[in-house]
C-alpha cells in the first residue's frame, strides 16, 4: 500500500508544531532538504519565519496532511490580512524568538544570518504591488507524499477557508528557480504578479474562489 493512500488533509493541532518546523526545513532548498545548510542550533530558524508563527497566531488558517498515523507531513498556512499579520508578527511572535536568533550586525555571514535578518523584518511582507492580494500563504509537502493530489487538496482547503472569510485574493512568493513548484501553481490557476525589485523571488496570485 502506498504511503499516500491513507494520507488526508485535516485542521492543524498544536501537537503538529514540531512537524511544521521539520517540514519547513526539509523542503526549503527550492523544494529540497536545507538541513545541511544550517547548524543544528538553527534547524528551527526557517520554521520560526515561514511556518510556526502562522500556526500559532492564525491556527484556524493552518491545515496539514496527516500520514494516516497522526503525523503531519505537509502543510498549507497563511493569513487573510498580510499587513495585520506583519504587525502581529512583530508584536506577538518576534519577542518569543528574537533572543534565540538576534538580528545580524552588518552584512550577514552565511544563510542563518540571512534568515535571521528576515525574521527581524516582518514589514518586508507588505509589498505595495500586492495590495490587491491581501492574503498570503506558504505550502510545503514532504517528497514522499508529493504527486498524489495532496498538494492540491491542501491548497483547495486553504483557499476555501479564505473565501469563507470574504478574502478576495491571495499571493505567494516562490524562489524563481523552483520550476517544479511553478508548474504546480500554474496548474492551480495562479498567475505572475509584477513586483519591482523582487530579487530571487517570483510573486504569484489568484482569486480565492
Amino acid at each position: 500500500m502506498s504511503r499516500t493512500t491513507t494520507a488526508t488533509v485535516r485542521p492543524y493541532r498544536p501537537g503538529d508544531l514540531p512537524a511544521l518546523y521539520d517540514i519547513c526545513l526539509r523542503t526549503a532548498e527550492a523544494g529540497e532538504d536545507a538541513t545541511p545548510n544550517y547548524a543544528p542550533r538553527d534547524h528551527e530558524l526557517l520554521g520560526a519565519i515561514f511556518a510556526a508563527p502562522y500556526a500559532v497566531l492564525e491556527p484556524e488558517l493552518t491545515f496539514v496532511v496527516d500520514d494516516g498515523h497522526g503525523q503531519a507531513v505537509g502543510y498549507s498556512l497563511g493569513t487573510g490580512d498580510t499587513a495585520g499579520f506583519a504587525r502581529r508578527f512583530r508584536e506577538e511572535w518576534l519577542p518569543r524568538v528574537a533572543d534565540r536568533w538576534p538580528a545580524p550586525e552588518g552584512e550577514p555571514a552565511g544563510p542563518a544570518e540571512v534568515m535571521a535578518g528576515l525574521l527581524h523584518a516582518p514589514e518586508r511582507m507588505v509589498v505595495p504591488a500586492l495590495a490587491g492580494y491581501p492574503a498570503h500563504l506558504h505550502i510545503d509537502l514532504l517528497p514522499d507524499f508529493q504527486g498524489a493530489g495532496l498538494g492540491r487538496a491542501l491548497m483547495e482547503t486553504f483557499l476555501a477557508a479564505l473565501a469563507a472569510r470574504g478574502v478576495p485574493a491571495v499571493h505567494l512568493g516562490m524562489v524563481t528557480v523552483n520550476t517544479r513548484a511553478r508548474a504546480f501553481y500554474d496548474r492551480l490557476g495562479f498567475h505572475e504578479i509584477a513586483v519591482p525589485d523582487a530579487g530571487v523571488l517570483t510573486y504569484l496570485g489568484r482569486a480565492t474562489s
